[in-house]
């Protein structure tokens, strides 16, 4: 940075020893006043600074270069500090020109009393601050800007995990219908934190008061395209089971859907119609490459029911295939995404051997069942789940206890 004509002045009173042209140049502005506040003298580095001349401020109070708020300041916090401990150090305030703008600047004061002790004369420096002001400016600034980019970040964050909740609450219901002799049930845990919408879903949907469908599935991939697709799957099943009653027949459908959807995600599905039959609901269990349900039948343990079926909208002319079971008062059906079997900790996956021991060991019931499959899979995994995890149980709540298999029907549909 160049060198000022006063501090050029000065360096040329220092090489030259001379006091006057030491005070009068130096590179900071010299005031002293009366005990009172009156100035009695300023060097000429100061009346450069302000515009001002000799005759203009000495005999003037202190006060009067300052701004109104200076003027406060200097009643509150530098007068009393000055006589209470006789100095200030670097006490920012606003010096005002001859010609009426404004000076930032910080003050350095010493009180001098005399042998009597009485306060004799008040000497003071004045250092520029227009540089630290303009970068204090800047930094406010600029943190500011900093606080209001955080508070945006934030309140985008905010409004995208509304946006995620609610497109996920538009893929898993919030209440399951009421069908009289059922007792149905749902659960659903995001990946993580949640922050990004899941691909897994299921839904319940009565068609008669004898018959209800239930559908569970899982779409490859998070984020708003993989729920287009569960959408997509989801409302389709709606449609479709209204004019075709064969669970196979649907997922075939489903199938030819995804081939045409111009996306590259694909789905497994577990398909399931109900039906009521003299006291029993009779079952047909359709899969998508999709794990096997699971059936609990009294004390028995639970065993695993697995149509087959290869995965929708993957390969082209895909094949699936249903299996008939009928559920008696008591007896219950899982159905289950592999966010629960692949979930894992340190010591390897949860895996099917543990959910069959849990389903096995639950109290009877949908409700009861859905809540400790999500329990036992959420501590397994310490609270923090890689994927999302979905599961769907029906109990049948009246008749007769008489859950079989009475026959596998591998069909086989091609799109």
């Amino acid at each position: 940075m160049p060198l000022t004509r006063a501090d050029e002045a000065f360096a040329r009173a220092l090489l030259e020893d001379d006091p006057v042209a030491l005070y009068e140049r130096a590179p900071c502005g010299y005031l002293s006043t009366t005990a009172d506040g009156v100035l009695t003298k300023a060097n000429a580095t100061f009346l450069a600074w302000t515009g001002y001349e000799v005759d203009d401020v000495v005999g003037q109070p202190f006060t009067a270069l300052l701004t109104k708020g200076g003027k406060i300041f200097h009643e509150t916090h530098y007068a009393p500090m000055l006589r209470l401990q006789g100095f200030v150090r670097e006490l920012a305030v606003d010096l005002v020109r001859k010609d009426g703008s404004r000076l930032p600047v910080l003050l350095n004061a010493s009180l001098d009393r005399g042998d009597d002790g009485e306060p004799r004369v008040v000497r003071l420096a004045v250092f520029d601050a227009t540089e630290r002001r303009r970068y204090e400016r800047e930094l406010l600034r600029a943190t500011q800007e900093a606080e209001a980019a955080r508070a945006r970040a934030e309140a985008a964050e905010r409004r995208s995990r509304v946006l995620v909740d609610t497109l996920q609450q538009t893929l898993v219901p919030g209440t399951l219908p009421v069908v009289e002799g059922l007792e149905l049930h749902g659960g659903y845990r995001p990946a993580g934190d949640g922050a990004e919408v899941g691909g897994d879903f299921y839904d319940v949907f009565p068609t008669s008061p004898d018959e209800c469908w239930l559908i569970l599935g899982d779409v490859s991939g998070k984020g708003v395209e993989a729920a287009v697709v569960t959408s997509l799957v989801r409302h389709a099943t709606r449609v479709l089971v209204a004019t075709l009653s064969d669970p196979v027949e649907v997922l075939a459908q489903l199938d030819v859907q995804l081939q045409r959807h111009d996306t590259d995600r694909y789905c497994t599905a577990v398909l399931v119609r109900m039906r009521r039959l003299e006291g029993t609901w009779e079952v047909l269990c359709a899969s998508g490459g999709h794990p096997p349900a699971l059936l609990r039948s009294g004390a028995q343990e639970a065993s695993a029911v697995h149509p087959g079926g290869q995965v929708l909208g993957l390969v082209p002319h895909a094949e699936f295939a249903s299996t008939r079971l009928t559920l008696g008062a008591g007896e219950t059906l899982l159905l289950y995404t592999d966010g629960i079997t692949e979930g894992r900790n340190p010591g390897g996956f949860f895996g099917e051997r543990r959910l069959l021991e849990t389903v096995s060991r639950a109290p009877s019931g949908a409700r009861p069942l859905v809540e400790t499959v999500l329990a036992a899979a959420l501590e397994f995994q310490g609270d923090h789940t890689s994927d999302d995890i979905a599961c769907l149980a029906v109990t049948v709540t009246a008749g007769e206890p008489t859950a079989q298999v009475l026959d596998e029907e591998r069909s086989a549909s091609r799109a």
